[in-house]
């Protein structure tokens, strides 16, 4: 009960302080180059733990694996990686407050250990659509992605009076860590519009926006582009301090696309791309990211519960592995799918 009435008492404080509402706080490009200025060449990988099927078995208290996550980031520091995007879920938030903030806490310490910042994502539209807390589903063998859950779940989605709740998880989260300088930035919401939803996103998306604002952290908040609605593209392109995109397809392809959001005058990060029998690899897209000095986050670190070593729509039922792996970089004992990959990714990014 206690829990509870702590969120109400924040979604009543949010409430009235939005009587005031601030302007919106969106970074100047000048601002963004000079943060951006700052960093290092960005490469990383979308990390979910091996032991994880998803966000809610990562951030549970009685699934969070510390243990696992440490070795896993080791792994990609040695390869040259120095960050991770990595997924929230209101959820684990909803249950326990002040423990998924420790737990939060905790992955931050893990990634600092091994000079890696942290990518946050928020919402998210892909997947399964009725998330549950406590124990979750055991994957499904051969099926990319199975137990992957969407954020917020779609009966909260479909119902705004149900949002305050959502308003109360984004300015706690925000606010505790506006100021950490472990995290890199904010990405606030995954592919909004995804899995049929379309413009039935776009409300929450914008107000998603509007509480980040309200906190304003000191890290750059975005949204990415993930295809060609132009609704979507318009408002996420013109309300992110850095424009962040999803190019899953060849080095060509992927150049081009670069190129026209370059004449937006803002920082570039790829925060989804890798996809091998897209063509989409590491010796083919790394030198273009590299070349226009573009952020260059890949689907996948190690092959575990989430299957994302199998494809898009391509299930193989019996569960074998693939004949080429689709994402992921590390087999579960930290051997690696493709040597020639790992080699030319320490090459590339420099690692002695």
């Amino acid at each position: 009960m206690k829990k509870f009435f702590s969120i109400y008492l924040f979604v009543i404080a949010g409430l009235i302080n939005s009587a005031s509402a601030q302007e919106k706080k969106i970074w100047t490009a000048e601002q963004a180059n000079q943060w951006y200025a700052k960093q290092p060449w960005l490469v990383g990988a979308n990390f979910l733990p091996s032991t994880a099927i998803n966000q809610l078995e990562m951030f549970q208290a009685e699934t969070f694996d510390p243990v696992t996550i440490d070795k896993e980031f080791g792994w990609a520091a040695g390869i040259g990686m120095n960050v991770m995007r990595v997924y929230l879920h209101d959820i684990a938030w909803q249950i326990d407050p002040q423990g998924f903030k420790k737990r939060v806490n905790d992955l931050l310490a893990i990634a600092a250990k091994h000079k890696i910042k942290i990518l946050f994502t928020i919402f998210d539209d892909c997947w399964n659509p009725d998330a549950y807390p406590g124990k979750q589903p055991d994957p499904k063998p051969g099926i990319h992605n199975s137990g992957w859950v969407r954020s917020p779940n779609i009966a909260v989605h479909d119902n705004p009076i149900r949002w305050a709740v959502l308003e109360a998880y984004v300015k706690d989260v925000l606010s505790t860590f506006k100021d950490d300088k472990r995290i890199l930035m904010w990405d606030l919401y995954n592919e909004p519009g995804n899995r049929g939803y379309g413009l039935g996103s776009l409300e929450l998306l914008k107000r998603t926006f509007e509480w980040a604002w309200f906190v304003r952290p000191s890290h750059p908040i975005s949204c990415g582009t993930w295809n060609q609605d132009k609704i979507f593209n318009d408002y996420v392109l013109a309300h992110s301090d850095v424009i962040t995109f999803h190019n899953y397809n060849d080095a060509e392809n992927l150049e081009k696309e670069i190129i026209e959001k370059q004449k937006l005058g803002r920082p570039m990060i790829c925060t989804e791309y890798m996809a091998r029998t897209r063509n989409s690899t590491f010796q083919t897209c790394l030198p273009v990211f590299k070349k226009y000095k573009v952020g260059a986050i890949n689907w996948g670190l190690v092959a575990g519960k989430s299957n994302t070593i199998y494809q898009w729509g391509k299930p193989i039922p019996d569960g074998s592995e693939p004949e080429l792996w689709f994402h992921d970089v590390f087999r579960k004992d930290g051997a690696p799918y493709k040597k020639d990959e790992t080699d030319f990714i320490k090459q590339i990014t420099a690692v002695k």
